[in-house]
């Protein structure tokens, strides 16, 4: 698939980090499987993967925890 972004390369299979904030809430979540522009860096996420990591999100914002940094692979419901 060509990236929809720069319409200049073909995207690739890689590892992206994705960041969420909302007021004092700030969370990393590293080492997401994804598929990445080498062009431009757009980062294509499939589904699942964005379902449960918005969920996770969710789950971290609800317990209290207002700054975290993780890994994917650590993250729970894997």
């Amino acid at each position: 698939m060509i990236c929809v972004i720069c319409q200049e390369a073909e995207i690739v299979g890689q590892r992206t980090s994705v960041s969420f904030e909302r007021g004092e809430f700030r969370l990393v979540i590293n080492s997401l499987p994804a598929r990445v522009c080498p062009n431009c860096g757009e980062a294509y996420v499939d589904e699942d993967v964005t379902v449960r990591v918005l969920r996770i999100a969710d789950e971290f914002y609800e317990a209290g925890i207002r700054e975290d940094r993780t890994d994917y692979e650590g993250l729970p419901g894997g």
